[in-house]
């Protein structure tokens, strides 16, 4: 239970509705307790008329009950009169105690949907914190998991449960004190069956708490099941592999309803665990208060007193189990919540980070060494480069030889494991991780676009654009403009999930306007034009050399553009550079590089 502490922060700021929930529980199994006092002083009122009846003493137990059966008294009201008068104080008891209900479910359980709302938000925020490395070792599923299924059953804790708790509480304790008060004997008997129901509970509770745990983890395997099978539906189809998956998805499906259906059984056994401690109670109170009733009539109403305790604490009873497997599933889920937030992510801005304007676009690798930690693939090797600002650099190699590794070291996606990367002669890492990739405009291999309109996953990142020309030029040096004049609803057409309503060159022509509307210091272009033709990759990039005047651009790709003038080419090879130079200088060296723009300008000829 201790991994449900975490959550007193939110008890905290919403204390106003959490503590006066709490006082109008209590209020309400207050009034809930005073009906059967005053029934019972009723039933005694019956049994003085009878013959041979005693009259009835003034009740003392309870300040307000003895204060309505004073003023009974003390009015002086015929027989009749005084049933409806305590029929009547009944129904406004019970009036009240609805209104009371009420706002007890406006205070807890609106207090729980603002914590459901801060801690989802609170998740949400983590995320967006952790670094790559994460991504790479943790599922989609699990992922969305913990955003909808834990902080929802955490809800089910702060909402819910803990209004049956404080409820299930005051109810036992109220009517515990009244029964005890009355006949100790009696109410030691009557309540005797409750401990093994105690054990029965703690029992049971153990293995919910298990089961939960495991379910959990199930459910997080069957939801990245699914949406891997969401998001690869086109490669599923294309191998008509629809069977297989299938039978994959039935596997896991059958493994967590096995195990839920474990669950329900062992919960099962609450329910008429409940109802046998309950019955066993009911008997008892009626056969002991039978025996003393017989002996001395005047304990009638004491007897039906009682009788309606042991029903009023059914419910409370009968919901510990309930309860309490809320509670344990919460804590399960809590604790993964835990888990998840007391990741600290391996990037992070330093707090004496070096502030700056703007970036000139000179960038200096010395003596670098990155691994990636997942899979323990060596990407550079003790790697060295220097770019002068506003050069355009055009960097190849086979795949595997580095290239990618080079733009997300630096854009501070991952940080080598030696050596230092400079920019304007500042080493990134004392640099705000914010600030550096607002700074540059990285165009990625793996294009992503959201399910939105096309000016807004143009415009993503840019909060507002000063004028609607800037879109359209961007979209212009990226080729675009023409195909999206030709939509229906032109730059607010809406796109499908990642963009799966446009081809794959168009995704990347929007993807590059996307990163040229951003007007940054330094451009990374990796593998951006592989989806598109010969003809618009040429257009692309007459358009881009009157953009990238001045600026530092980096070209990543396994092809070499002809139509381009780069100021430096590197051929990377097994994370080092192999061969570096202009292209004429490579040409006359005539090695890596010569060999691919010859076979390369012998496919272009051909």
């Amino acid at each position: 239970m201790k991994e449900l502490a975490a959550l007193n922060v939110f008890f905290w700021k919403y204390r106003f509705r959490f503590f006066t929930g709490i006082l109008l529980v209590i209020a309400t199994n207050y009034l809930a307790v005073l009906a059967p006092q005053i029934t019972g002083y009723v039933v005694s009122l019956v049994q003085a008329k009878l013959p041979g009846g005693k009259p009835v003493s003034p009740i003392q137990e309870d300040l307000i009950v003895s204060y309505i059966t004073d003023l009974s008294a003390s009015n002086q009201f015929s027989f009749s009169s005084l049933i409806t008068f305590c029929s009547i104080t009944i129904l406004a008891l019970a009036i009240i105690r609805s209104v009371f209900m009420f706002f007890m479910r406006q205070t807890i359980i609106v207090m729980s949907r603002h914590i459901e709302f801060d801690q989802k938000n609170q998740v949400y925020a983590h995320y967006q914190k952790l670094d790559t490395e994460f991504y790479k070792t943790h599922s989609t599923g699990d992922l969305m998991n913990r955003m909808s299924e834990d902080v929802s059953r955490v809800r089910m804790y702060t909402g819910p449960s803990l209004m049956y708790l404080i409820n299930l509480i005051s109810l036992i304790g109220f009517c515990l004190f009244n029964m005890f008060s009355k006949d100790v004997l009696l109410s030691l008997y009557v309540l005797s069956p409750l401990p093994i129901l105690a054990i029965t509970i703690y029992i049971v509770n153990s293995i919910i708490n298990k089961k939960s745990e495991q379910i959990q983890e199930q459910l997080s395997d069957l939801t990245t099941n699914a949406q891997e099978s969401y998001s690869g539906i086109r490669v599923i189809k294309s191998f008509v592999q629809e069977g297989a998956m299938l039978g994959f998805f039935k596997k896991n499906s059958e493994l967590y309803r096995k195990n839920a259906v474990s669950l329900a059984k062992v919960e099962a056994i609450y329910t008429p665990s409940m109802s046998l401690m309950i019955g066993l109670s009911t008997l008892l109170t009626i056969f002991l208060g039978g025996i003393q009733a017989y002996q001395d009539p005047s304990k009638v109403g004491t007897i039906i007193e009682f009788v309606i305790y042991i029903n009023m604490l059914t419910f409370p009873v009968s919901a510990i189990g309930w309860t309490a497997s809320m509670i344990q599933r919460a804590a399960a889920s809590q604790k993964r919540l835990n888990e998840f937030l007391s990741i600290t992510p391996n990037i992070q801005t330093k707090v004496n980070f070096t502030d700056f304007s703007s970036l000139k676009g000179e960038i200096k690798f010395d003596h670098v060494n990155f691994i990636y930690p997942h899979s323990g693939v060596k990407a550079l090797h003790d790697f060295d480069l220097q770019i002068q600002a506003g050069q355009k650099v055009l960097i190849l190699g086979k795949t595997g030889a580095g290239k990618s590794s080079i733009a997300q070291l630096l854009t501070r996606m991952y940080d080598p494991n030696r050596g230092t990367i400079k920019i304007d002669g500042m080493d990134i890492r004392d640099l705000n991780v914010q600030d550096l990739r607002k700074a540059i405009g990285y165009v990625q291999q793996d294009v992503f676009l959201f399910s939105d309109s096309i000016k807004n996953n143009i415009q993503f990142g840019i909060h507002q654009v000063s004028e609607n020309q800037s879109l359209i030029d961007a979209t212009k040096t990226a080729n675009v403009y023409q195909e999206i004049q030709q939509l229906n609803k032109e730059f607010e057409t809406l796109i499908g999930e990642r963009g799966t309503t446009l081809s794959g060159g168009q995704k990347q022509r929007v993807s590059i306007a996307r990163t040229i509307i951003k007007k940054p210091s330094i451009y990374i272009f990796d593998d951006c034009l592989s989806a598109v033709d010969a003809k618009t990759e040429q257009s692309i990039l007459t358009q881009l050399s009157k953009d990238l005047e001045g600026k530092t651009a980096l070209f990543i790709t396994h092809r070499i553009f002809f139509s381009f003038h780069f100021d430096l080419i590197i051929y990377l090879q097994e994370g080092n550079i192999a061969e570096m130079g202009t292209h004429e200088s490579l040409l006359v060296k005539n090695g890596l590089y010569a060999d691919l723009y010859k076979t390369q300008q012998s496919q272009k000829e051909g």
